[in-house]
């Protein structure tokens, strides 16, 4: 588990990283010290040593000991490591190492560097090797004199003093990589454990969430990625916080809802089952009764599953519905109700009234906002309808003459189940839920619903749609 964890995934990216750049750092100076020091060896042994001490020698005479051992001395060359010179069939003419151990014996130098600088002018021969500390450099160099071979010139270095350079190079830059690699380790395991520990904050709070405490938050210091993760996960619980809230009172009202009407239904059927002398008459008012709360469980029902459909956002296919057609008939459906209750019904439609929508919905929101005026006016009071198109919007304007709405309920009469007077809502037929219909689907389209107290006296709802035209297919 320890190492499919982030944190762990992390420091070994940091190391693996640091790694990198430690190797780069121990193998790219030293191969650049190598080679600076060969091109070093190679200008001093062969082009200022071995070169020189070729042309010197070369000349009309014939190569002798004490020709090579003149030249030696006049050039001052007596501190190279070894120097060989040979005669054009390879045999040693002269022999540093034999000099100083007084073997004068004549013998064929076996050298493949030698052998290959007597094939011929131009061939001059130089490698160089770093091993057991010290540089050991190789030069040979063919004597000629007009373009006649007379020889080879062989010189070998050994240079312990650049090696020990070398060496102690290599020697700093690993207690350098050492010690960087002791902090890079601390530090990747700081800043993996203080990125991952705010990622496990984050874990953390999703697990308390997923268990129902949709009040939990985290920390958003700072501006980087995680914080902004941090907020928007703040702002995403807030939303499900206050969704859960919506819907642990939604549940409890419409439970509410519910059982009165079940429980008036329970306790007429009683009634006529209890009363086995009950007169026709009486039992037929119960029953109507108990017509009248099913009606109403009915609308409830209808209702609820109305909002349900639009909370689970399934799409809709719209399609261009002209307003003033819907208010003409909802008009009509209303105009028995309204001569009921002596009210007044006035409808002002202008033309191109055209929105995208379904006719249904458009159809729900009208109904509901006439029936609620109709039904929550005064004896003698007027319902307008004002319908217009304002640019590239429909305005719908519903006003009544009723008593109107407190101030401080109308930014809750959206809300499910709302009732501003609850008695007179339940004597009306009204479930709470009409206008909460009106501004969800108002919204479903585009459209948005605003209410506000109408001068001298009542209410007026305004729903604004974003308009289209008849001729669009949708």
């Amino acid at each position: 588990m320890v190492w499919r964890s982030l944190g762990t995934k992390f420091a070994l990216t940091y190391i693996a990283i640091i790694a990198a750049v430690l190797v780069l750092l121990n193998t790219y100076p030293v191969l650049v010290l190598q080679d600076l020091i060969y091109q070093s060896k190679l200008a001093t042994l062969v082009q200022r040593q071995a070169e020189v001490l070729a042309s010197t020698l070369a000349g009309p005479e014939t190569l002798v000991r004490k020709t090579v051992e003149d030249t030696l001395s006049t050039l001052n060359m007596k501190g190279l490591g070894r120097v060989i010179v040979t005669d054009p069939s390879g045999l040693v003419i002269y022999d540093s190492n034999t000099v100083e151990e007084g073997n004068v014996e004549q013998h064929f130098a076996l050298i493949w560097e030698i052998a290959t600088a007597l094939q011929g002018s131009g061939n001059d021969v130089f490698q160089s090797d770093f091993r057991e500390g010290a540089f050991r450099s190789r030069a040979a160099v063919p004597i000629v004199y007009r373009n006649m071979i007379q020889g080879a010139v062989y010189c070998y270095e050994k240079d312990a003093d650049q090696g020990a350079l070398l060496l102690g190079v290599q020697k700093n830059l690993w207690r350098i990589s050492v010690v960087v690699c002791l902090m890079a380790l601390a530090m990747s395991l700081f800043f993996s454990k203080a990125l991952t520990r705010r990622i496990a904050d984050l874990l953390r709070a999703v697990r308390n969430v997923r268990e129902g405490e949709y009040s939990h938050r985290v920390s958003s210091a700072g501006g980087d990625e995680l914080s902004r993760l941090a907020e928007e996960f703040n702002e995403l619980t807030g939303r499900l916080q206050n969704t859960e809230e919506v819907r642990r009172r939604f549940v409890s009202d419409a439970s509410h809802e519910l059982k009165t009407p079940l429980a008036s239904i329970r306790l007429l059927t009683d009634s006529i089952l209890q009363n086995e002398h009950m007169d026709a008459e009486t039992a037929k008012e119960f029953v109507n009764d108990i017509g009248e709360e099913a009606d109403r469980l009915t609308r409830i029902t209808e209702k609820l599953l109305t909002l349900t459909r639009m909370d689970s956002g399934r799409g809709v296919t719209r399609r261009p519905v002209d307003i003033r057609e819907v208010v003409y008939k909802v008009q009509r459906m209303l105009v028995p109700l309204a001569r009921a209750v002596e009210v007044q019904i006035e409808a002002e439609l202008g033309t191109d009234c055209v929105v995208a929508a379904t006719e249904d919905d458009i159809y729900q929101i009208v109904f509901n906002l006439m029936e609620n005026a109709v039904k929550y006016n005064l004896p003698g009071g007027t319902v307008k309808v004002t319908l217009c198109r304002a640019g590239d919007q429909v305005c719908l304007q519903v006003e009544d003459t009723g008593v109107g709405i407190p101030s401080e309920d109308l930014p809750k009469i959206f809300d499910r189940f709302y009732r501003v007077d609850k008695a007179r809502s339940r004597a009306a037929g009204g479930t709470g839920l009409g206008l909460s219909i009106v501004r969800d689907t108002a919204r479903l389209h585009g459209g948005t619903v605003t209410v506000h107290p109408r001068t001298p006296e009542g209410t007026c709802f305004e729903v604004l749609f974003p308009s289209c035209s008849q001729e669009v297919d949708l």
